[in-house]
């Protein structure tokens, strides 16, 4: 009940974006950004709302977690102004977190067979509240404005929230002599925050120096979290586990995957929105979250089969299959797009290709490592989720930006074309990556 009512809040800002950037009289680029707040907070708060998990018990942390989720609900659906609505997105980014923990919970109470359908299972609700968000966002939007969209979600999840206090069974806390490694926890945190932040605002035009200035932060930060961790008695990260070979080559595989999917995540509601005496489709916030909506439910199918494709199959086969189809489907994709069914299929193949590979993975590594370390493990996946989307979504922006035409404003046919060209490129090093990594990857 709370994947999915969390999944609903997460969606309802893609079908919209356009009439958001219209109303606040943004370009795509910054379109991208407003949408990549959520993912900055989320990619901050996973590993740590992981490990607290691992700690302190899944249950516990993920209803103060959605307690300030809830809160941002509320803000952004109460926002006067774009800064107030920023800042709603920025607590409702905790909802990132919730993944890992009800990850905690199905590694504590299930076998390891079932807890990887669990996953799955979790996963599929999550994305099906996508798919919930995406039809009801237009409806919502056009008759109580853009606010509506965020605060009919949010009471969802309060009543989810009081729901898993008083039904779901406490799993006990793991018992430690050694106390949270704080120091571990800011300067990750720190590194995360800001990698993020250039990933958002590089594309914008930000100046070198400032661009070479985060970079710089970025890597004094990653240093420092890796003495601390080396020396810490108790570390927020095993450094260890990082070596492990399903978790690095699991996040380098979800990079990639995720990095094409932001992209045509980005690029599609973009091109529905084009108006129909061009090339595009002159589609509103509500049609366009119908032409959507196949699309989220095959990501929703998808990740509900993940699991059990990665248990049968292994994350390897699911991996290049995935990556094969979505890589073709792209790129046909970049020469016919004419037609809505055309998009419309294209996004229900790359969702479905996207979901099963991503959540087999996902799903391979929460078993292969040991059972405390499920939190921070899957929370590792889920931040490099969270970081591919992210860029896919800044790139396809910039690619937009650049391809404007002068008169205007609006992109030309061309950007598009890029665009979907760029992105099959991306997807298709992922069946190449599984292939040169597969010395030891689990099969």
């Amino acid at each position: 009940m709370l994947a999915l009512a969390l999944g609903t809040l997460q969606s309802v800002l893609e079908p919209a974006l356009p009439l958001l950037q219209r109303e606040l009289r943004i370009s795509p680029a910054e379109g991208a950004l407003v949408a990549n707040t959520l993912l900055v907070t989320g990619a901050v708060v996973a590993p740590v709302a992981g490990k607290l998990g691992d700690r302190y018990g899944g249950k516990r942390m993920l209803v103060r977690l959605t307690a300030l989720v809830s809160a941002g609900g509320l803000l952004a659906g109460l926002a006067p102004n774009l800064p107030v609505l920023l800042l709603g997105q920025v607590l409702q980014g905790a909802m990132v977190g919730a993944l890992p923990l009800s990850f905690v919970l199905a590694r504590k109470h299930l076998a390891a067979g079932e807890s990887q359908v669990a996953i799955g299972v979790v996963s599929a609700l999550f994305t099906g509240g996508g798919m919930v968000g995406t039809s009801l966002a237009g409806p919502i939007a056009e008759r109580l404005t853009w606010h509506g969209m965020f605060t009919l979600p949010t009471l969802a999840i309060i009543a989810a929230t009081w729901a898993v206090t008083r039904l779901m069974p406490d799993d006990p806390p793991a018992p430690s002599q050694h106390g949270i490694d704080w120091p571990g926890v800011a300067l990750l945190s720190g590194t995360l925050l800001a990698f993020m932040l250039g990933l958002v605002t590089v594309t914008n035009g930000l100046p070198p120096l400032a661009a070479g200035g985060l970079a710089v932060a970025v890597a004094a930060l990653a240093t420092g979290w890796v003495l601390v961790e080396r020396r810490a008695a108790a570390p927020m990260v095993e450094l260890r586990m990082l070596a492990h070979p399903a978790l690095w080559r699991a996040c380098l595989l979800t990079f990639v995957i995720t990095t094409g999917s932001g992209m045509v995540l980005f690029l599609l509601p973009q091109l529905f929105a084009v108006p129909a005496d061009g090339y595009g489709f002159g589609a509103d916030t509500t049609d366009i979250g119908l032409l959507l909506l196949p699309g989220a439910l095959a990501g929703a199918f998808s990740d509900s089969v993940g699991g059990i494709a990665a248990r049968r199959f292994g994350p390897r086969a699911v991996v290049v299959v995935g990556g094969i189809v979505t890589a073709v489907t792209l790129i046909a994709l970049a020469a016919l797009h004419t037609a809505a069914w055309q998009l419309v299929l294209a996004k229900v193949l790359t969702a479905f290709a996207a979901g099963v590979a991503t959540t087999a993975l996902l799903a391979g590594a929460a078993t292969a490592v040991e059972a405390g370390d499920t939190g921070i493990a899957t929370s590792l996946l889920v931040v490099t989720r969270v970081i591919g989307v992210a860029l896919g979504a800044q790139v396809a922006g910039a690619i937009l930006d650049a391809g404007a035409e002068p008169a205007t404003g609006l992109p030309g046919e061309s950007a598009f074309v890029t665009g979907f060209a760029t992105a099959g490129l991306v997807a298709a090093l992922s069946p190449l990556i599984a292939r040169l990594t597969r010395k030891g990857t689990p099969s």
